[in-house]
């Protein structure tokens, strides 16, 4: 099967009860991979990532992982002086290292944890991933269509990363399984860079001062 992979972009919450009150800040929240394995350029361009959510005075909210692309964007935050709120199942340290979060929030399942994450993000990205990060962004995927949330998805495909994934949703819109404009749901983009990220994360806070 062949696909065209379309870059180009398409394109209030209640706090929970365990969580400080973080009402006055944007989150972009952040989806990857925890795995080590994951190729280190993919990490350093998430690092940068990062960055550019710090110094662009957006906070993250991710799964609190110490490793891989997630410890990579914590790391990226923290380094340049943003805030970092990771949120995780307390059975989670079994499988991977717990970053050192500005605000870590411990909940008893998976399902808590995105829903926080959810209830949190004012922008999501997709970071490189194995099938939790999938997960994620099907559940997302599926909140915005379902008209749940209205915030940007956008998948950070880094050398095609996910050019296998996008061309699984074209595939299954040819079989009559997705709607035909399941694209417009969320954007693609193929660099971590200044040209790339700041125009989004501008976007979203004028939307959001906007309301």
């Amino acid at each position: 099967m062949t696909c065209v992979i379309n870059t180009q972009g398409n394109q209030n919450k209640d706090i929970g009860k365990e969580v400080k009150d973080m009402s006055k800040r944007y989150f972009a929240c952040v989806y990857g991979g925890a795995n080590e394995r994951i190729a280190s350029q993919h990490k350093e361009k998430i690092e940068e990532l990062g960055k550019l959510i710090a110094t662009n005075g957006f906070s993250l909210v991710y799964g609190a992982g110490a490793t891989g692309c997630m410890g990579a964007v914590a790391r990226g935050v923290k380094e340049n002086g943003g805030f970092v709120m990771g949120i995780s199942p307390d059975f989670i340290s079994e499988f991977e290292d717990i970053f050192d979060c500005d605000n870590k929030v411990m909940v008893d399942t998976m399902a808590e944890r995105k829903t926080l994450m959810e209830k949190h993000a004012d922008v999501f990205f997709i970071a490189p991933g194995g099938i939790g990060t999938m997960d994620e962004f099907f559940q997302v995927l599926t909140l915005k269509y379902l008209k749940r949330i209205n915030v940007p998805i956008v998948v950070l495909n880094l050398d095609g990363f996910y050019n296998s994934l996008i061309c699984l949703i074209e595939d299954l819109v040819k079989q009559g399984a997705v709607i035909e404009d399941v694209h417009k749901l969320y954007d693609v983009i193929t660099d971590i860079s200044e040209e790339s990220i700041v125009p989004i994360l501008k976007m979203v806070a004028e939307n959001e001062s906007g309301d």
